[in-house]
């Protein structure tokens, strides 16, 4: 049999500072003031957001100094990988990551990167994170067409971030949407919370966890009401640290709290 039909081609396997890496070679989007997305940085920089991933590779060595080994870290809008893999070559051997996405598409990549890099101690979940357990509808963008996908926003908002393609949010795709709390985890360190403007309905659904395990917390802020946010945290005990364009948590319990700083 000749094949002769063309198909474009958009995720790769490219190396990167993290590992062997399925990238989609159409993730970016270039505005006047530069360019973003997570196969951006991979392809300019071969890493993405190194600070943001040593940093939280900080925190877990700390968590496992403090409370011993069996860390449990959650990676809420996991991407295709790049902290899930980072946080789960760290801990091998005492401890573990549960990493959450959203998009199919960007899961199947997430699954395979956890796969080609070894990470027996991570777990890729294909779901939205949210303050309730059903379904959501989930926008399919266009991957064959250049745009920062790690940008895509599931709730349709008159101030939805152009990510480089028009989104229609008339024809998604039905999507498991489930709380942390759902996961029924006896012990959880770290939840990093990056899930474009929904990061206050999944804290709200992973209230029951957050009030028992007092994890240290990475919360995105743009695209979220940061008040509302910060209120809910204080409210639950915990001291806020600015991290660039995230809120760093640390319960005032935690001994990190005395001694964290952050520029």
């Amino acid at each position: 049999m000749k094949i002769t039909s063309k198909r474009p081609v958009a995720f790769v396997l490219t190396a990167t500072n993290h590992g062997s890496m399925l990238v989609n070679r159409n993730d970016f989007h270039t505005t006047p003031n530069g360019g973003y997305g997570v196969g951006y940085q991979l392809f300019k920089n071969s890493s993405f957001d190194p600070f943001e991933i040593d940093f939280a590779l900080q925190l877990l060595e700390i968590r496992k100094s403090q409370y011993g080994e069996g860390v449990v870290a959650i990676d809420c809008g996991a991407n295709i990988g790049a902290h899930t893999v980072e946080w789960a070559k760290l801990m091998y051997g005492w401890g573990e990551v549960l990493a959450i996405e959203a998009q199919e598409r960007v899961f199947y990549a997430l699954a395979g990167n956890i796969t080609m890099n070894n990470c027996f101690n991570a777990r890729a979940i294909w779901a939205a994170v949210g303050a309730e357990n059903g379904e959501i509808g989930v926008p399919v963008p266009d991957y064959l067409s250049p745009s920062s996908f790690g940008s895509l926003e599931i709730r349709k908002r008159a101030s939805n971030e152009f990510i480089g393609q028009a989104i229609d949010y008339d024809k998604p795709q039905v999507t498991r949407l489930m709380t942390i709390d759902s996961l029924g985890l006896a012990r959880v360190d770290f939840i990093k919370i990056d899930i474009e403007g929904m990061e206050l309905e999944a804290l709200l659904g992973a209230a029951e966890t957050i009030r028992r395990c007092l994890p240290s917390l990475l919360i995105e802020k743009i695209k979220s009401d940061e008040d509302r946010l910060s209120e809910m945290l204080i409210a639950w005990g915990y001291q806020l640290f600015p991290l660039g364009l995230n809120i760093l948590a640390v319960h005032s319990s935690d001994p990190l709290a005395k001694e964290i700083k952050v520029a």
